[in-house]
C-alpha cells in the first residue's frame, strides 16, 4: 500500500506544533519504505514517545506557509479485520492493571452521562464479543455520517443526543457505551483505504475507530463502517481523540489544504517508487 498524508497550513507568527503522523510502532516492521515526517520550508524536528507509546514529533513552524508530508509504502496483508465472536468480556476484578484505564470516563467519553442509558439499552444482551457488536450496531444506525456536522468539541452524550456526527463521534460514543458495560475500550486513528468497497469511492482522509479487551486481548471494531475492512493501518491509540490529534498547533493557524492517500503502490509503481503524487 501507498500511504501518507500532506497537510499545509498558513501561520501569522512562528508557531510550535506537534505531530503525530507516522504509523504506529506496532506496524513499523511492515513498512517497505518508511514514511518519514517532512516540512516544507525544513525546520529542526525532535521526536518522542507519549506515555500511550504514540509517536510523536514536534517542531517550530515559521511564519507563513507552511506544509507537513509523509509518504511511505506499507506492507499489509490484505485480509480483512479479524474477528473471534466467542472472545469472552472480563469480569473488572480479572482485567490487567493497563487495561483499567479505559474503563474511566474521559474527555469526549462521558460514561457518567451515558452510563443510566446503556445498561438500559445493553444489559440484557450476552457479555463479551456479542455485546460489544450489539453496541457498533446500535451506535452504526443511531449515528448519520456527515461530514458537515464535524465538530472538535463533541462529546458521546452529545453525539447520542444529536444523532450525527464523523467517525470520531461514532468511536467516541461506541467506546463510552463500552467502558458503561465495563468493557475496556481505547480510541484509535490511522489510515484506512477504501479496498473491496463498491465504488465511487470517497476522497481519502484519515479515520477513527476503536479497540475493545476481550478475551485476554484487543480486538478492532469500526461502529462507523461496522463492518470487517481491509488496509486498515494504525497510527495512534489512547483514551479519545484528545489523546491523539493528528497535529496538535500552539498558535493561530488556518489549515489550507489536506490530502490523505491509501492505495495500491501496485498499481501505480511509478510513482511509488519515485514517491511523487499527482
Amino acid at each position: 500500500m501507498r500511504i501518507g498524508c500532506r497537510l499545509r497550513y498558513q501561520l501569522t507568527q512562528p508557531t510550535p506544533i506537534i505531530a503525530m503522523l507516522n504509523v504506529h510502532y506496532s506496524r513499523f516492521g511492515d513498512l517497505e519504505r518508511a514514511d518519514y515526517l517532512v516540512t516544507q520550508p525544513s525546520v529542526p524536528l525532535e521526536s518522542y514517545r507519549d506515555a500511550f507509546g504514540n509517536w510523536c514529533t514536534r517542531m517550530v513552524a515559521p511564519a507563513g506557509d507552511f506544509t507537513l508530508s509523509t509518504d511511505g509504502i506499507f506492507r499489509d496483508t490484505g485480509l480483512p479485520d479479524p474477528t473471534a465472536t466467542e472472545a469472552a468480556q472480563h469480569a473488572v476484578q480479572d482485567l490487567p492493571f493497563e487495561t483499567l484505564v479505559y474503563l474511566l470516563g474521559s474527555r469526549y467519553c462521558d460514561t457518567d452521562l451515558l452510563s443510566e442509558e446503556a445498561w438500559r439499552l445493553f444489559e440484557t444482551t450476552s457479555p463479551g464479543w456479542a455485546r460489544v457488536q450489539a453496541i457498533c450496531d446500535f451506535v452504526h444506525s443511531s449515528v448519520s455520517f456527515d461530514y458537515m456536522e464535524a465538530s472538535a468539541t463533541r462529546t458521546a452524550s452529545e453525539t447520542m443526543a444529536g444523532g450525527q456526527g464523523v467517525c470520531r463521534d461514532f468511536a467516541h460514543l461506541a467506546i463510552a457505551l463500552c467502558r458503561c458495560m465495563n468493557i475496556p475500550a481505547r480510541y484509535c486513528t490511522g489510515y484506512l483505504s477504501e479496498f473491496g468497497q463498491p465504488k465511487p469511492h470517497p476522497p481519502d482522509d484519515f479515520a477513527a475507530w476503536m479497540e475493545v479487551f476481550l478475551g485476554g486481548r484487543w480486538w478492532v471494531f469500526d461502529p462507523r463502517n461496522n463492518s470487517p475492512r481491509t488496509g486498515r493501518i494504525l497510527i495512534a491509540r489512547g483514551r479519545d481523540a484528545a489523546d491523539v490529534p493528528l497535529t496538535q498547533t500552539f498558535g493561530p493557524n488556518t489549515l489550507t489544504q489536506f490530502d490523505v492517500w491509501t492505495w495500491d503502490a501496485e498499481d501505480h509503481p511509478a510513482e511509488a517508487s519515485s514517491g511523487s503524487r499527482n
